[in-house]
């Protein structure tokens, strides 16, 4: 099976849609993309857009470094997952602030349970594919 071709789409009516304004970055992929077709590194979406002649940007750029996080964690890789998060979540925003708590540690299990993966407020390899799917699709995971 290939890559999903990326495509422009369109941002829906949900509140927080504030975040999804339509831009050249903005991009949905086709409801038949799984979690881990798309890219996780700078390298991987390199190697995307040379196969589909379609420039892939990510809506989150603190880091391409993807650690095994949990709670107690800091840095750009906890930025990284709180905007993932921000954006496949629906509610209220999670502060960007680089430091893995007890309410990142709550959102990441939320969106364990809706992703239908491993619930431990670990963001590990599986957490962080299906957050890097989530995250730059034009859905929510819940």
């Amino acid at each position: 099976m290939g890559v999903p071709e990326a495509t422009r789409g369109p941002t829906g009516n949900h509140p927080r849609n504030r975040h999804r304004a339509a831009t050249p970055e903005d991009l949905c992929f086709p409801e038949n993309a799984r979690p881990g077709q798309l890219t996780h590194s700078a390298a991987t979406m390199k190697e995307f857009h040379t196969m589909t002649d379609t420039p892939v940007t990510q809506r989150c750029n603190y880091t391409n470094i993807r650690p095994t996080l949990k709670q107690g964690s800091s840095g750009d890789a906890v930025k990284q997952a709180q905007c993932f998060l921000n954006f496949s979540l629906t509610g209220d925003d999670l502060l960007v602030d680089g430091d893995f708590g007890p309410v990142t540690d709550a959102a990441t299990r939320r969106f364990q349970k809706c992703a239908d993966i491993t619930v431990d407020g670990v963001i590990g390899a599986q957490t962080w594919s299906f957050l890097t799917f989530w995250a730059n699709s034009s859905g929510f995971a819940c």
